[in-house]
């Protein structure tokens, strides 16, 4: 067994421990000193709507979950490659290093490098870090195993360098160094800890928890949930529990649905609650969906609102331009930084990790190609380079850059090749 299996199975131990020392839940704060205890009461997740508000309860939110979705999706998805800086202007890749397969083919034992990717972005998007764990062999990371970031604090000594203190399931308290552990880290105020969206929208995404509740409640009794029965006598106990049990039979729907309601011995029947359109509900709900998707940077047409604006044409695709450039951009190089800065080795600072952001219109075959085909014309790609980027194997003389609308006439061997255009 590896040294390190050890941090993570339970030790046996004679003494009780703590009950509510940590939560599997991913939600919890681990609570070890009256200090951090007051700020959690102060500032703790409760909005002021009422509803706590914790990453595992936010992603109940459909419209936190689809911008944790989106985002994590496509940084897990991207092909991330090795490249090694050959000389100043020439670049390979770096297929043979132990990189390479650490973050391509296997991560860790039971993760695939699209599960890693993903769960560390969710963790770095509701959290605001993401933190694994390096295991070592020979001075290369050989696994990166991922650690719960709420249960990790992070300091900074005074010499500048970091120090992590892990917290086990059975409250035992484990100290890493700033070598030890792969750090991702989004927005940051003091450049040492990213700060959570979830905790910043507290209350957007608590306004919105409270409205599916109130949603919830009201469906659940009808539409109109309540109303009064004027009766010209007197009922007894036992003629309105009947007719109670009468009322919540036709309102259950099923066969009732859409059938009067008969009233007998001059019985009235009067509405006094509001219906979701009196409450209008709905539109607060729809200003809640937009400001959570601000929160994380993700335009409103790709969680499903669509209502302002056109589901095709060049507004959408101004929109999708301008997701990939001014939010996934932000991720992408924030995964290539740390690995270079966690994950390379200081001998070795010619590897870096870059993400292939052509990838990103892979499912536009029309704009791929025409990208292609000013690739081969400006001599920025050759034949072999574009079956690359398709999986293709290469051809024979596909190796060469020359644009292929343009045929070069080699007959006059004493002079300069003479182009000639093609038709």
């Amino acid at each position: 067994m590896a040294f390190w299996s050890s941090w993570f199975a339970s030790a046996p131990s004679t003494q009780p421990q703590p009950l509510a020392s940590y939560q599997d839940s991913g939600a919890g704060v681990v609570i070890t000193t009256s200090e951090q205890l007051e700020e959690a009461l102060r500032s703790g997740a409760l909005s002021a709507s009422g509803a706590s508000v914790t990453p595992s309860s936010a992603m109940r939110v459909a419209t936190v979950y689809a911008c944790v979705r989106i985002i994590a999706g496509a940084v897990a998805t991207l092909p991330l490659d090795i490249k090694r800086r050959v000389d100043a202007r020439t670049r390979e890749d770096a297929s043979d290093h132990a990189l390479w397969k650490l973050m391509r083919r296997k991560p860790n034992r039971w993760q695939t490098p699209s599960q890693f990717r993903r769960m560390m972005q969710a963790h770095q998007l509701l959290h605001g870090n993401a933190y694994a764990l390096k295991v070592m062999s020979r001075g290369q990371v050989i696994e990166l195993i991922p650690l719960p970031s709420d249960r990790m604090e992070v300091e900074q000594a005074d010499d500048l360098t970091l120090k992590y203190t892990w917290t086990r399931k059975d409250g035992r308290r484990v100290i890493l160094s700033q070598d030890e552990v792969f750090h991702l880290v989004g927005l940051t105020l003091d450049g040492v800890v990213g700060v959570s969206a979830i905790r910043y929208a507290r209350e957007t995404i608590g306004l919105s928890l409270a409205m599916e509740d109130h949603g919830a409640t009201t469906f659940r009794h009808g539409a109109r949930v309540s109303a009064a029965l004027s009766h010209p006598g007197k009922l007894g106990k036992e003629g309105q529990e009947s007719l109670r049990a009468s009322l919540d039979a036709f309102r259950s729907g099923g066969e009732q649905e859409g059938k009067a309601l008969i009233l007998e011995e001059g019985m009235k029947y009067e509405p006094i609650a509001m219906t979701a359109e009196d409450a209008q509900w709905i539109e607060s709900r729809k200003f809640s969906r937009t400001d959570i998707a601000m929160f994380f940077g993700v335009p409103p047409h790709m969680i499903g609102d669509t209502e302002k604006s056109t589901s095709w044409g060049s507004g959408i695709e101004q929109q999708s331009i301008g997701f990939v450039a001014y939010t996934l951009e932000d991720h992408l190089t924030m995964w290539e930084e740390a690995i270079g800065r966690d994950l390379v080795p200081a001998a070795e600072l010619d590897v870096y990790a870059r993400f292939n952001r052509a990838a990103l219109v892979k499912g536009d075959i029309k704009t791929r190609w025409d990208a292609y085909t000013k690739g081969r014309q400006l001599k920025v790609y050759s034949a072999n380079d574009v079956r690359a980027l398709e999986d293709l194997n290469p051809i024979v003389g596909g190796d060469v850059y020359e644009n292929p609308m343009i045929q070069v006439d080699r007959s006059n061997q004493g002079g300069s090749d003479v182009p000639s255009q093609t038709a």
